[in-house]
């Protein structure tokens, strides 16, 4: 599932994530394997939230497209637009047959499967929501790291052993990372989403502001095919298009997919070792660091200094330790000399983390932070390692959309806060609440409660 801003798709895939945060969260919605596989509003950042998704219709029945513009406001996504578009989508669909028949797909295939397409205006308002809430990272590991998972994700790494031999030997990629990931992205193949690929990734091409991007996927959707890669009935998944239990997108699935067994398909939805080499062909291509660990749980010292919690002031582990970062479990740093950045995602009141090469590499393949540190985390349980050591500031309540937007007013007009306030966190506001909590004598942890937004509004 990967996204640039807090509701962009920003590489290769939309996620299932979403399926477990609708079923347990709030009303939450589609993910994104959108970067270079990623969610698309799931959390940017630990400060960002899911959309909602709609409640069903009537008799359980897929709710209907609202017919209202979009929250972005973009010219493409007001209601007039949206019904323009629709009507034009026949048109629209058949206009890309050129482009199809550039990558080799044949007439045949073309219109066989896109015979009787018709738009999901559905995906409309999964495409365009804004969340008036969010979920603090505590709760989201909660959700996504538990008992369960974890049994079942046992479970999978014994009956796939062979698989995973093989792709660890062929990709010196950790098992227990595709097995979180697995878990992650579909709750090990329950939540894949049901939705045709083919008719989500075209709906998209031809309606809304994000055509461009979803014009390859689809193409792409239709290469799969025309190759025989899969069948149509495989390609079912999220809304924005990801299917399989990693939930690759269909570019995503052209830059990695293999095939491990050699039987002439790259079956990364129903072949656990298509899917077991596929997802460590993504990870090994995006630069993961063979017997090397994702990050550390560290404790910081009081009067820390929280402007260098910044992805961009990575240093040495022992520069680390030299300014009193101790590993969580007492254990000394394995490799010293390795740089990581400080993760301080619920601020001073929380568990600090140092984060290494390979914590980059889950980012590409889902940009937020909340999600690559489950997924490590999570890969550490599967091997026998412990829960977190240090607790999380659960008395502290997560912000509403509103309040979001107030902050970044009061920071803007405290000259803070250069960006547009829109209520979406990322590291530009992160940087701004730094700034102004350094400016009355606060930790500077950029971390967002409702008593730095009193103090802004001057109480």
């Amino acid at each position: 599932m990967r996204s640039t801003g807090t509701s962009t798709i920003s590489r290769a895939r939309i996620s299932r994530v979403s399926a477990i945060l609708i079923a347990l969260l709030l009303p939450a919605t589609a993910s994104a394997q959108s970067a270079g596989n990623g969610l698309t509003g799931l959390i940017d950042s630990i400060f960002s939230g899911p959309p909602p998704q709609a409640a069903t219709g009537p008799g359980g029945a897929p709710p209907p497209w609202s017919g209202e513009d979009g929250a972005s406001g973009h010219p493409l996504m007001t209601a007039a637009a949206i019904r323009e578009a629709a009507s034009n989508f026949p048109n629209c669909v058949a206009g890309m047959w050129p482009d199809a028949a550039r990558r080799n797909i044949t007439r045949e295939n073309f219109e066989r499967f896109t015979a009787g397409l018709e738009p999901d205006l559905r995906i409309m308002d999964l495409l365009d929501s804004q969340p008036e809430f969010t979920k603090a990272i505590w709760d989201y590991l909660d959700i996504l790291v538990n008992d369960n998972r974890l049994a079942k994700g046992r479970e999978i790494l014994a009956k796939y052993k062979t698989q995973f031999d093989a792709t660890e030997k062929a990709y010196g990629v950790d098992r227990y990372i595709i097995a979180s990931i697995w878990g992650i992205e579909s709750n090990y193949s329950t939540q894949m989403g049901d939705r045709s690929v083919v008719q989500s990734t075209a709906t998209l091409a031809c309606i809304g502001r994000r055509q461009a991007y979803f014009k390859d996927e689809f193409l792409s959707a239709l290469e799969i095919l025309n190759r025989g890669d899969l069948k149509p009935e495989q390609m079912r998944g999220s809304w924005a298009g990801a299917f399989g239990p990693t939930q690759f997108m269909p570019t995503a699935f052209k830059r990695y997919a293999v095939d491990s067994d050699g039987d002439g398909r790259r079956d990364v939805v129903d072949d656990p070792g298509d899917l077991i080499a596929s997802t460590a062909n993504n990870l090994k291509k995006d630069g993961w660091q063979s017997g090397a660990s994702w990050g550390y749980e560290v404790v910081l010292p009081k009067g820390f200094n929280y402007m260098l919690a910044d992805r961009a002031k990575a240093m040495p582990l022992s520069q680390w330790e030299h300014l009193g970062l101790k590993r969580a479990n007492g254990q000394p740093y394995p490799h010293p000399a390795e740089k990581a950045y400080l993760l301080a995602p619920a601020g001073a009141e929380g568990p600090g983390f140092l984060m290494l090469q390979n914590f980059r590499v889950i980012m590409k393949y889902n940009p937020a932070e909340a999600y690559a540190l489950a997924i490590g985390h999570f890969a550490d349980r599967l091997r026998g390692g412990p829960p977190l050591v240090q607790p999380w500031p659960r008395q502290e309540r997560v912000l509403s959309r509103a309040e979001r937007l107030e902050l970044q007013q009061l920071l803007a007009q405290r000259g803070f806060y250069k960006g547009t306030p829109d209520g979406q966190f990322g590291g530009q506001t992160r940087e701004a609440l730094r700034g102004f909590q350094a400016s009355i004598g606060a930790p500077a942890d950029g971390f967002a409660t409702s008593e730095v937004l009193d103090r802004l509004r001057g109480r």
